[in-house]
């Protein structure tokens, strides 16, 4: 048989997958990774771009490591190929690098995790002992959002000479009480190391019809929409077309107050790729289908590009309800601002600007919905099921309870995943046709429709005394919230709360603006507006430092809140105000870079000059002002067996262990005899969005008091006092007290639909209260503090920006599992990186990961983690949330450190090499 032969469509194609014989039929130029995941259900097999530029996609082909998204089929004929499924050994242990992922938390969502560990299989069959250089060379093809890849180069390193392992021997066990503060690998670790973790595109029912979106190409527009019955007629693979008169409720959104976002536009658009309406039918039919087929006729419009054009005198208002384009404002107001500023000896101001962040998950929103009777269930990638459900139930004006919501695994999410995407219409779809339906973005379709990280206009001014105490602080913020609302109402609540930053200051004003524009929304994103804050202040109190010649550490250590201190919103903080430790810890790191930098300085010839920067940020647990419960339940079945059934979604935080470790201490049983049930509507209990750095402190202390109450109904059951110890075993419980054990026999007891014999339920909303007019009250129940330092190479010459080294001193109240905290906060700081030097989307123009860049393996430095633990009370064994502060100080202390490098203040985030040199030309630095 001849190559063209062996890979003609008729007679099929013939290679070797994972070491077995394998014959495919269809085109010889279809992706190698459609082929592996339709045809052969090899769905480890990520794609998450098909463009070849995130690599998650990578296999071996003979060996070597290919993106199969760019693979044709006929270029695998006869040769041999091998996914991460086929890192498994033949008696199902796992190979040395698998167990090194598990081990070391290399990890988190897991999206990326076959590309890499295909990448790493890759190098060490051609280097027995690579070096962490040649590991970034090795992976440089595989971009991962969540971990900062540290500890990705750490697992590569360690599996050299390591052994594989069985699935039992890397199961995480503590025993019973010392689960808490244990460096525990993740529960639900394994799928994600072997291709078995299912996503949001991996499944679907086998007769399930594709949707597809029809979006707008104009920023602003009208349009009309023609005769859909001809364009059915020619395209009978269409099974169904929605408009918006056929969504039953064609609006939702996060506030009662704020449903502004149809889910298919009526009339008019207001944002590049806002979808006008949706095709359903065979996926093939669709792919066939050009998008000016379509009838519709558009009528474009001048859009407002900014802000500034928004806010013109004669804009249009681009929403009927408001006078104007502002959607919403915030104020916290404190002191006498003039007083203060009129005695002040130094001051200093400056506008900011920053501009939108794509989420950039590797993996694209996905799902799929069937209809069951009644009921509609929707299967899909998500980070809040119980909005989702809600939000469906209003769209399709069904009750809640005839809507399921299962979730998949979660391939990164940062915010992005909280407003619904997918979901709606693929339910309408599901409804109507009787049929499932599925969906998932392209990657140019996610980086039109999902929403983004606010653009800020921001201009501050602030004040200090000769003795170096903070006076004032006086704040106007104006954010791009895009042409909806999303969450903009949360952004501009909080950022006026956080703008004096984690400091004693006589006297605030902050105020802030979410302003309405034809940009795509811009949502939550890991910081809800902090980030972009911090930018500005942070920059600020370096110059108030350097005119009052103290040292900037010390400048902010003098000034730093402290537990009894009352922030600018008037709460006093009673515990848990754990930055002047941070400050101590960074000190000996923080003295050690400024006099190298300096001493580098003093001699340098060349274009390199080197930099220490520091910052600090604080950041308010969960909603602002707003109730925030959850609620957990812990079971216990008749084989002695706990059950945590656990509504707080895990996006890669490792939520899903840390609460399984409260848990399990709190009941008083080791670890390894718990299972987990995740997220599904229909089994858990509504735990709130994972957002807002908020599920281990408030999910987290649910859990704590759902394992107390099991055990005190265990208790209660064996007749026995709350000094009393438990063991479970199998169909048994052994509870002694003093000298006497007494059995409950539990594979005698009743089970309830669960299949628990008892089941213990906890629920914590913690305690806030709604702001008055001048941002007066407890807006949150728990703050977290961080501080940290950056150090820097720049080539003047250039422009261009070398970060060195991070150290990052983060008090997390305490850390529940020390592996993944450090990965929060690694994760965090690459994030942070990507913001201050390079992450800038630009509506219209930005549509793939080639153009959009992110830090790539390459980029992120070495990365200390210094875990401060200043116990919280009202958390879980004293824990509060990391999630969100791991990223903010990250880019104003890039800043900071190219401040004390050339001298030059950096006024517009990301600080390209094009903007720094125009900066250093400016200021007379190069020529």
């Amino acid at each position: 048989m001849t190559p063209q032969d062996q890979s003609s469509p008729q007679s099929g194609v013939d290679f070797t997958v994972n070491g077995k014989p394998v014959r495919v039929g269809g085109s010889p130029i279809r992706r190698l990774a459609d082929t592996l995941r339709d045809d052969l259900g090899l769905t480890g097999t990520k794609i998450g771009c098909n463009a070849g530029d995130c690599g998650a996609c990578t296999v071996l082909l003979d060996g070597r490591q290919i993106c199969a998204c760019l693979t044709p089929l006929g270029q695998v004929a006869g040769r041999s190929v091998t996914t991460v499924e086929g890192l498994v050994e033949a008696d199902g242990r796992l190979s040395a690098l698998q167990a090194a992922f598990h081990r070391l938390g290399a990890a988190q969502c897991g999206i990326c995790t076959p590309g890499m560990l295909m990448a790493a299989r890759d190098l060490l069959d051609r280097d027995a002992a690579p070096d962490a250089e040649a590991v970034r060379d090795a992976l440089g093809g595989v971009l991962c959002r969540c971990t900062g890849y540290t500890k990705i180069v750490e697992a590569v390193l360690a599996a050299v000479g390591g052994q594989s392992a069985d699935a039992d021997a890397l199961t995480p066990k503590a025993l019973s009480g010392a689960a808490v503060g244990a460096r525990l690998a993740k529960t639900d670790g394994l799928p994600k190391l072997t291709g078995g973790e299912i996503y949001g595109g991996d499944h679907a029912p086998a007769d399930a019809l594709t949707l597809r979106a029809i979006r707008s190409p104009h920023a602003r527009a009208g349009f009309e929409i023609g005769d859909l019955a001809a364009f059915r007629a020619r395209h009978p693979g269409v099974a169904l077309i929605l408009t918006a008169t056929d969504v039953p409720s064609n609006g939702y959104g996060i506030y009662p107050t704020v449903k502004d976002q149809p889910v298919l536009a009526e009339g008019h658009v207001r944002y590049r790729g806002e979808a006008v309406l949706a095709l359903v039918g065979d996926a093939e039919t669709l792919a066939s289908i050009p998008e000016d087929a379509v009838p519709i006729r558009w009528t474009p419009l001048p859009p407002l590009t900014g802000v500034a054009a928004a806010l013109a005198p004669g804009a249009p208002a681009l929403h009927a309800s408001l006078p104007d384009n502002v959607l919403t404002r915030g104020r916290v107001v404190s002191g006498d601002l003039e007083a203060a500023f009129a005695k002040a000896d130094v001051t200093a101001e400056g506008a900011f600007e920053t501009a939108f962040v794509e989420h950039a998950y590797i993996e694209p929103e996905a799902g799929f919905a069937r209809r069951v009777g009644d009921r509609i269930e929707v299967v899909a990638c998500t980070q809040t099921p119980y909005m989702d459900r809600d939000e469906i139930a209003i769209v399709l004006k069904l009750q809640p309870d005839q809507v399921r919501v299962i979730p998949t695994a979660t391939g990164g999410g940062f915010g992005g995943k909280l407003d619904l995407s997918v979901q709606p219409l693929i339910a309408l779809a599901a409804w109507i046709l009787n049929r499932p339906v599925r969906w998932t973005y392209s990657r140019p379709e996610s980086m039109a429709a999902s929403t983004k990280r606010h653009p800020a206009s921001i201009r501050c001014r602030v004040a200090a005394d000769k003795a170096g105490n903070l006076l004032a602080v006086d704040f106007d913020g104006d954010f791009d919230t895009g042409a909806y609302a999303s969450w903009g109402p949360t952004v501009a609540n909080r950022v006026p709360v956080h703008a004096s930053g984690p400091y004693r200051v006589a006297a605030v004003r902050a105020l802030s603006r979410a302003i309405h524009t034809n940009a795509p929304p811009s949502g939550a994103f890991r910081g809800f507006g902090v980030p972009q804050t911090a930018i500005a202040t942070e920059q600020l109190l370096d110059d108030l430092a350097l005119q009052l010649g103290l040292d900037p550490l010390e400048f902010r250590r003098r000034n730093a809140l402290r537990a009894g201190d009352a922030t600018a919103s008037g709460q006093v903080l009673a515990h848990s105000v754990g930055l002047v430790a941070c400050l101590d810890a960074l000190e000996p790191s923080w003295k050690r870079a400024r006099a190298e930098a300096e001493a580098f300085n003093a001699t340098a010839k060349g274009p390199i000059r080197k930099g220490a920067g520091l910052a600090c940020m604080w950041y308010g647990i969960g909603n602002t002002s707003l109730s925030n419960p959850s609620t957990m339940r812990l079971g216990l079945t008749r084989e002695g067996r706990l059950t945590l059934f656990n509504g707080a979604l895990d996006i890669g935080q490792g939520s899903n262990t840390i609460m399984m470790q409260i848990a399990a201490d709190a009941f008083g049983a080791p670890i390894e005899r718990m299972d987990l049930v995740q997220g599904d509507t229909d089994l858990t209990a509504d735990a709130g969005k994972t957002s807002a750095s908020r599920q281990t402190f408030v999910s987290g202390r649910a859990a704590y008091l759902a394992g107390l109450d099991l055990r005190a109904k265990l208790l209660r059951l064996g007749n026995v006092g709350d000094s009393a110890t438990t063991r479970l075993i199998d169909g048994a419980a052994l509870l002694t007290a003093g000298a006497a054990e007494r059995r409950v026999d539990l594979s005698a007891l009743p089970i309830d639909a669960a299949g628990c014999v008892l089941i213990g339920e906890g629920t914590f909303d913690p305690p806030a209260t709604p702001l008055d007019a001048d941002g007066q009250g407890v807006p949150y129940a728990s703050y977290g503090f961080a501080a940290q330092t950056a150090e820097i190479d720049i080539d003047i010459d250039l422009g261009a920006v070398r970060v060195a080294r991070i150290t990052a001193a983060h008090d997390v109240g305490k850390a529940i599992n020390p592996i993944q905290v450090e990965g929060q906060i690694q994760g965090g700081v690459a994030q942070g990186l990507g913001l201050a030097l390079m992450e800038e989307y630009v509506p219209g123009r930005t549509e793939n990961l080639h153009d959009y860049l992110i830090p790539t393996i390459g980029d992120i430095p070495p990365i200390e983690c210094l875990l401060i633990e200043d116990a919280e009370p009202l958390g879980p064994y004293g824990a509060k949330g990391i999630g969100e502060p791991a990223l903010i100080p990250t880019a104003p202390a890039i800043f900071n450190a190219i401040r004390h490098a050339t001298g030059i203040r950096v006024a517009r985030a990301p600080a390209t090499p094009d903007r720094l040199r125009a900066a250093l030309k400016a200021a007379g630095v190069v020529t």
